[in-house]
């Protein structure tokens, strides 16, 4: 993402960022995650940015699928991956589970 502001280069991730933090905004710290979730469903409608709930992604092991799946919280524009987390700090844990997510 450009940061300096310029948000041309990534105008979908600025705009889920932008709809991140107006539902952080509005409703601040405290609530479990799945409010959030719901908030920013409908913030994404509000500003009209495409988004499918709960998508089930394939988890791939040495080039084969395994049966089991990771569920995205969004994925928005058919390409970007949107995971939510209510917490005050990413532990080492989560950190880990977003990088492997994002393999």
């Amino acid at each position: 993402m450009n940061m300096s502001g310029d948000n041309t280069r990534d105008p979908q991730t600025c705009a889920i960022i932008g709809a991140a933090i107006e539902v952080h905004r509005v409703l601040g710290c405290g609530f479990l995650e799945a409010v959030y979730q719901e908030a920013l469903a409908k913030e994404f409608l509000r500003l009209g940015i495409p988004f499918r709930r709960e998508v089930e992604l394939p988890i791939l092991y040495k080039g084969d699928r395994l049966d089991v799946t990771y569920k995205a919280d969004f994925v928005c524009y058919e390409e970007v991956v949107v995971e939510l987390k209510a917490l005050d700090k990413l532990s080492g844990k989560e950190k880990a589970q977003l990088i492997n997510q994002l393999s």
